[in-house]
């Protein structure tokens, strides 16, 4: 007990900071902003600030596959940092090769949608972190027997202790603290941002500036991809998949809208290069074919948005635009998978206090 209690007044030393009545414990995290990012716009909800403490136990829970029914599936097998956080196949596979229905968005800049999933089911991304964990295609688990897969390892109870100031694993805290690493997730000072905000005249080739001018201009990319983020991050049917028998309704199936069938959230133009395929089922594996297929004005459907229209763009024209997307990658490293908790059970032998005070 001499030891736990040492390692609280360490913790208080730290700071500590109540919220609605919650404690919680730990150092501010001050995430840093890449060029081009604008951090005026971040925002942290009022129940989960970022601390340093949750940010590395939510580290540990996305690399965790232990949160999956069988142990084989966690966050990052889907969104993994060495692939651009997606998993770079057309859809995901979750549990026992079970194939998904949608190709895996990238965590990058996450935090600034205002709505997470293609279809926008999840306002938040704490919301979000809840949802493949009981997904039976994904993880295949329930929250409760995640949140009794985490307890049992005596080796998370440092974290959750410094997390939130006691030991105890809810399926909140667990989405909390994923929501808090993936808001660490930033890309930026790319090429293009360093042309726009640097006015760096050699950031960009020759190619990629007329493909900027295009982009803007005759292409109309900006009639749904603005701002720093390259995206409106609103739903629009732009044709995807909509000549299949069955097609995925997408947004339509959350608001029943029928202006909404087959629409889907615009993606961040962000990192391309790492995040093929693309579009909501990854049906499109190339930069070019992208581009051939927004220059025939996507698919005809009853329910295309307005804004799809012909662009009638020539073989150089398109090869620039792909050019400037090409631009638009991100300097951030991927980081390594952490080394997760070891698998010792409360009944263990082994205590918490030991486990605390074992040799890194």
């Amino acid at each position: 007990m001499k030891t736990a209690g040492i390692f609280f007044i360490v913790l208080f030393l730290a700071g500590l900071t109540f919220n609605l009545g919650d404690l919680v414990a730990g150092e501010k995290f001050e995430p840093v902003f890449p060029l081009g990012v604008d951090k005026d716009v971040f925002s942290i909800p009022s129940d989960n600030p970022m601390t340093k403490e949750k940010v590395e136990l939510g580290r540990l829970l996305y690399f965790d596959p232990r949160l999956s029914a069988d142990g084989t599936v966690s966050c990052a097998t889907c969104h993994d940092p060495a692939k651009g956080f997606t998993d770079q196949i057309p859809v995901s596979k979750g549990i026992k090769g079970r194939l998904g229905a949608r190709n895996a968005p990238t965590v990058l800049n996450s935090t600034f949608n205002y709505f997470q999933f293609w279809d926008g089911r999840a306002l938040s991304l704490e919301d979000q972190a809840k949802g493949p964990i009981e997904n039976p295609i994904e993880m295949g688990n329930t929250h409760e027997d995640a949140v009794e897969n985490i307890s049992k390892i005596a080796a998370y109870k440092p974290y959750f202790k410094a997390a939130y100031g006691d030991w105890e694993v809810t399926i909140d805290r667990i989405a909390n603290a994923i929501a808090t690493f993936e808001r660490t997730v930033l890309s930026g000072n790319s090429a293009w941002d360093r042309h726009v905000q640097n006015n760096d005249q050699t950031a960009l080739n020759e190619s990629a500036k007329r493909g900027l001018e295009l982009f803007e201009g005759k292409a109309r990319c900006t009639q749904c991809h603005v701002g720093f983020n390259l995206t409106d991050g609103l739903f629009h049917n732009i044709g995807v998949g909509m000549s299949k028998g069955n097609p995925d309704l997408g947004r339509y199936e959350i608001t029943k809208k029928e202006e909404e069938k087959g629409a889907f959230k615009t993606p961040i133009l962000r990192d391309l290069l790492k995040t093929a395929p693309y579009m909501h089922d990854g049906s499109v594996g190339t930069l070019e074919e992208v581009m051939d297929f927004y220059n025939k004005g996507g698919e005809s459907n009853p329910w295309l948005d307005q804004k799809m229209q012909a662009l009638n763009l020539t073989d150089q024209e398109k090869g620039d635009l792909v050019a400037f997307m090409e631009s638009l990658e991100g300097d951030w490293k991927p980081e390594p998978a952490p080394k997760l908790p070891e698998w010792y059970t409360i009944e263990s032998d082994k205590s918490v206090e030991e486990i605390v005070n074992a040799p890194s």
